[in-house]
């Protein structure tokens, strides 16, 4: 079965279509999967097999018939619980919406599945999709398969749990602070966060407006680079929905010429200091690019030690208050430990207007002073986060918060970031690094990162459910 269920979705499409193997096949190898690891990682929450197989009988029928199929033909995907699938519960984690039922697929869903794919299920997220580890009062905790005492990350941390433990090769998830590429880099799976404005929003709850609309964008994760650059043209452009999706053209990264790239990594954001491993696995992936670049430098872009301070002003400024309008709407009156913890900062932080306005003036003058980076650079290698994933419920300690800082720079930038895999720490938990690009220029951060994936590392299988 490993072959199929630790396989690239890439590898899968192709196989499908060859029909080397049947695509009822391979939904019923994870399916299989899924019945092993999921009762220990607590990853997947609503699991429609059956109408899985179905859908896979009726891709394995039509490339009998010889009809023309998509990218995805009878591949099978995962999507985060806070994004509609028709016909399953969409829930985001809270209770009022325990039984909400879309009756339409968000656009990236209903995109994946023109494309062929076939859904698995739903995975877990912390209440409203706002914290560092997956927990939640309708489904409980999630674990990470590595070590089952640590978090997994949040908010996409179902989906990185899934995709790491083999019970998915693809999933949907979404990104205002770090909610792909954090459960990516602690769940060592490859994850990319789009540029703002790639990729719509809509069908996902909570949605993306007000102070946290410019933070948002939706994205996918893998176990594989490969796999991103194959879905992320599936997902991406207008829907004539989302306002905010620009028609820009999205580059192959297979035509990425690296020897002119010019990259820069750092090891610090001066904010909050790495692990040793952490240092060591971004030097270690910079080198192995030396080679293959027109040059490599240690250069930090200037004013993104803000990054922490400002970002908090954002999610802390209005003491709450977009939080308690969607609890509201989704009818939730009894709030899990974590959005309790979170609802209690942001009240007692929250800002006067005005300095609620200068604040966001300040991010529009970081976001100006940071972008003249890319006049001298193509590339930027640099942490995830300070440290691996850590155990169950430390996410919002003082000591802890701000080691999250080097995702949220790039929420706040708008700039694609791509995390692969490419260490280990001495507990055995994956270490991955953050691949940067312009606004736009997707192609280069994939390209870079599966040289990295291929000279350095990638996601390892976890211990858990081998031979099985």
């Amino acid at each position: 079965m490993d072959n199929i269920t630790f396989s690239s979705a890439s590898a899968l499409a192709r196989r499908i279509r060859r029909r080397d193997v049947a695509a009822e096949e391979v939904v019923d190898a994870y399916l299989q999967r899924v019945d092993l690891v999921n009762p220990t990682i607590n990853a997947m929450v609503q699991i429609v097999g059956e109408q899985a197989r179905a859908e896979a009988r009726r891709a394995d029928a039509a490339l009998a018939r010889g009809e023309s199929v998509g990218p995805l033909h009878g591949v099978p995907i995962t999507v985060k619980d806070n994004m509609a699938v028709a016909g399953l519960p969409c829930t985001s984690g809270t209770l009022g919406r325990a039984h909400w039922m879309p009756e339409q697929d968000a656009s990236t869903v209903a995109r994946l599945k023109a494309a062929g794919a076939i859904v698995l299920g739903k995975t877990n997220l912390p209440e409203l999709g706002v914290a560092f580890e997956t927990d939640n009062l309708i489904y409980g905790r999630t674990n990470n398969p590595y070590d089952l005492h640590r978090v997994p990350g949040g908010s996409s941390g179902g989906e990185a749990a899934i995709i790491a433990a083999g019970g998915s090769p693809l999933g949907l998830g979404n990104d205002s602070a770090g909610s792909i590429r954090v459960p990516a880099h602690f769940c060592g799976v490859a994850g990319i966060r789009p540029t703002t404005g790639r990729v719509s929003r809509m069908g996902m709850f909570v949605p993306a407006s007000g102070l946290y609309d410019r933070l948002c964008q939706v994205g996918l994760l893998a176990r594989y680079v490969e796999d991103l650059a194959l879905a992320l043209p599936i997902i991406s452009g207008p829907d004539w929905q989302d306002a905010d999706v620009v028609d820009m053209p999205l580059g192959e990264p297979a035509n990425v010429d690296l020897k002119t790239l010019r990259i820069a990594f750092f090891t610090s954001n001066l904010i909050a200091p790495p692990t040793p491993e952490t240092v060591a696995t971004v030097q270690r992936s910079a080198s192995a690019l030396a080679d293959v670049a027109r040059d490599v430098t240690e250069e930090r872009p200037s004013g993104i030690e803000q990054s922490f301070e400002l970002f908090m002003g954002l999610l802390m400024g209005d003491g709450g208050h977009a939080f308690d309008r969607f609890l509201a709407e989704s009818g939730t009156t009894q709030l899990h430990p974590l959005l309790d913890g979170l609802l209690a900062i942001q009240r007692a932080q929250a800002m006067p207007l005005t300095s609620l306005l200068d604040t966001l003036v300040t991010w529009d003058q970081f976001r100006h002073r940071l972008v003249s980076f890319w006049s001298d650079h193509d590339v930027l290698i640099c942490p995830v986060c300070a440290f691996p994933a850590p155990l169950h419920g430390e996410t919002l300690a003082p000591d802890k918060l701000p080691g999250f800082s080097y995702t949220v720079t790039f929420n706040l930038t708008g700039w694609p970031a791509v995390v692969v895999r490419a260490g280990t720490s001495p507990e055995g938990l994956p270490i991955g690094v953050q691949v940067v690009a312009a606004p736009w220029r997707e192609d280069v951060a994939l390209a870079v990162a599966q040289e990295i994936e291929r000279k350095v590392g990638g996601w390892q299988p976890p211990a858990m459910g081998q031979g099985g």
